[in-house]
């Protein structure tokens, strides 16, 4: 006869269920713990999730937010922008009396606040000639009377131009597309419609390309480099490599302003390398070579500083290979050549993808070195990124630059991930 008894629940055969001492459900008592361990991983990992939420994701989201919020005029000028609302700005005529009394109403209270010239420099980003024409009416609004349109435009003649008049009716709205278009090299035209600004005025689309070229080269520069450092450090005696390991570290303890610096007394036409090169004969001492405040500076000064981000990542990885494949290798007819290309390189993918993907998006954000060695041929975006946020204070203009690379540089990470995998990346 079968025993069918252990297929029975413990309850049928009058059992009572498993308990732990103090009479709590085994099940019960299981569930509470899991929920309990739950909370305590939840519990260690918040001061981290919090530090990434305050330093990185409300950054970040304050940065995309700047370059489309654009509150200045519609709080400046409420009664002005709810006029322009009726005005068509396609009729080739400058608004009407009551749009120019709710100018002067609105202009009077920001003279008192001292607020106009904040106005004025907002829209001077889109047309110059905006902020005197705004600190100038600002000044003599008080002493104004009705009629007041005429009396504007004897202010400042620019009031009559319908142009400024589109202009602050376009970027009366709360939020803008303008920092965008300025960013990827757009304009308005007289109809109100987007096009691209002719080749001699586009700035920021050959800074895009530039940087990530100049990027892309670096990081294959760093490749050739630093693999043969890389294979040679974990090939060696662990003393030899941990001598050779500290002279690649070396560049980690020492400021990156005197690396560049030092690069700046290197390259110069009168510096130590040129003087070399003349001294040498190799070159003539009027035919100096002009490696300095150019995208070769930058280059060379780049290489230098991203050289370890590459040979670590190829080290950690290269260290893991077992000598036995090459041998392997060889002892099945392969020649040296082939077994280090068919065998050894392919292992080592997942490095030179760590190393390659930190390169790049070091160099791409990369600011202090092409400021100090790269002159105008050999500055890259982020050096106008912080032009703006430093000098012409365009906050606007600096966070849609910044999100336009954040974009680009996420596209080219889902490509890396399509092309390589980000699962064949290690750092060690």
């Amino acid at each position: 006869m079968t025993d069918t008894a252990s297929h029975h629940n413990p309850r049928d055969l009058g059992l009572k269920p498993l308990q732990t001492v103090d009479g709590t459900p085994l099940k019960v008592s299981l569930a509470r713990a899991k929920r309990r361990a739950r909370i305590r991983a939840v519990l260690l990992v918040m001061p981290l999730f919090l530090f990434i939420l305050v330093t990185f994701f409300i950054p970040v989201f304050s940065m995309l937010m700047r370059s489309v919020e654009n509150p200045v005029v519609v709080e400046v000028l409420p009664s002005t922008v709810e006029q322009l609302a009726n005005w068509d700005e396609t009729s080739g005529e400058i608004p009407d009396d009551d749009v120019f009394n709710a100018l002067a109403a609105d202009f009077k209270v920001a003279a008192v606040d001292k607020t106009a010239g904040k106005v004025g420099r907002r829209l001077n980003y889109e047309k110059s000639g905006f902020s005197s024409m705004f600190r100038k009416t600002a000044r003599k609004i008080k002493k104004l009377e009705p009629p007041f349109k005429e009396g504007i435009i004897d202010i400042d003649k620019k009031w009559a131009d319908v142009d400024y008049w589109r202009v602050l009716k376009r970027e009366s709205r709360e939020y803008t597309d303008s920092y965008f278009l300025t960013a990827l090299d757009f304009t308005y035209t007289d109809d109100g419609e987007r096009v691209l600004k002719g080749d001699d005025k586009r700035i920021y689309i050959d800074l895009f390309a530039r940087t990530f070229w100049m990027s892309l080269l670096i990081t294959g520069i760093c490749l050739v480099l630093a693999y043969p450092v890389a294979y040679l450090l974990s090939t060696l005696p662990v003393r030899s490599s941990n001598l050779l390991m500290i002279l690649v570290l070396l560049p980690f303890w020492t400021s990156l302003l005197v690396r560049t610096s030092a690069w700046i007394a290197l390259l110069q036409q009168e510096g130590v390398i040129n003087s070399l090169l003349v001294g040498a004969g190799v070159l003539d001492d009027a035919n100096r070579l002009a490696m300095i405040h150019n995208q070769t500076g930058t280059i060379i000064a780049m290489v230098h500083v991203l050289l370890p981000f590459m040979v670590l990542p190829l080290y950690s990885v290269m260290k893991t290979i077992h000598p036995s494949y090459m041998r392997a290798a060889r002892s099945l007819g392969a020649n040296p050549y082939t077994a280090f290309v068919r065998v050894y390189m392919p292992n080592t993918v997942p490095g030179i993808g760590a190393g390659a993907i930190l390169v790049f998006i070091i160099a791409i954000g990369y600011y202090i070195t092409p400021a100090l060695v790269g002159g105008q041929s050999g500055t890259m975006i982020s050096n106008f990124i912080a032009y703006h946020l430093e000098t012409s204070l365009n906050w606007g203009l600096a966070a849609a630059l910044g999100a336009v690379l954040l974009v680009v540089v996420l596209i080219l990470y889902f490509v890396y991930d399509r092309i390589v995998g980000v699962d064949n990346m290690k750092l060690g």
